[in-house]
């Protein structure tokens, strides 16, 4: 049972109903995910501001920090979006796989960045300094490693959502894997 279900268009604010129709002009349907915001009034585009946001980070980079995020929070409804987002991005089945291990072995700079935010959100902001040094090295800035934090708590907070929410995923299920190769 859903503890934060889903609104339907009709159930949301004139507000919330023109975002609702964005959405659905968008992505063809308004996901369970943005639906559940309208409980509280504003969160809705307050969320969507911050996660639409300019950010010095690519598209392929912010997948890297949403499923690494994704996965150590385990959340299944934003692994299966962002599994679904990171295809349309290019990456294959494998490496997806793989960046929500926290590695990038293909791709140096994506590594860099992987390790940086499994090691973030494990030790709750507290990350050591050698992956610190280890995303400097790929070529980060520190423009990049405040995107990457903010990015951090834009999918913590979804994640969040959903941890409280428990409602349906409407995406493809992610393919699963054990816990010990995260």
């Amino acid at each position: 049972m859903a503890n934060l279900n889903p609104k339907t268009r009709e159930e949301v604010s004139a507000s919330n109903q023109a975002i609702f129709d964005q959405l659905k002009g968008a992505l063809g349907f308004v996901p369970n995910l943005y639906a559940s915001y309208p409980h509280a009034e504003g969160a809705l585009g307050d969320y969507l501001t911050l996660s639409n946001r300019k950010t010095s980070l690519s598209n392929k980079e912010k997948e890297v920090v949403n499923l690494v995020v994704s996965q150590v929070n385990n959340c299944d409804y934003c692994l299966a979006a962002h599994t679904a987002v990171s295809k349309m991005n290019g990456f294959s089945d494998e490496q997806i796989l793989e960046i929500r291990t926290g590695r990038a072995t293909f791709d140096g700079k994506f590594d860099a960045l992987a390790q940086l935010v499994k090691n973030a959100s494990i030790n709750r902001s507290k990350a050591d300094q050698s992956v610190i040094d280890a995303f400097f090295a790929a070529g980060y800035t520190k423009e990049n490693l405040v995107d990457t934090i903010i990015l951090i708590g834009d999918k913590t907070i979804s994640n969040y959502l959903h941890g409280f929410g428990q409602f349906e995923v409407d995406f493809p299920a992610a393919p699963v894997f054990e816990a010990a190769t995260v």
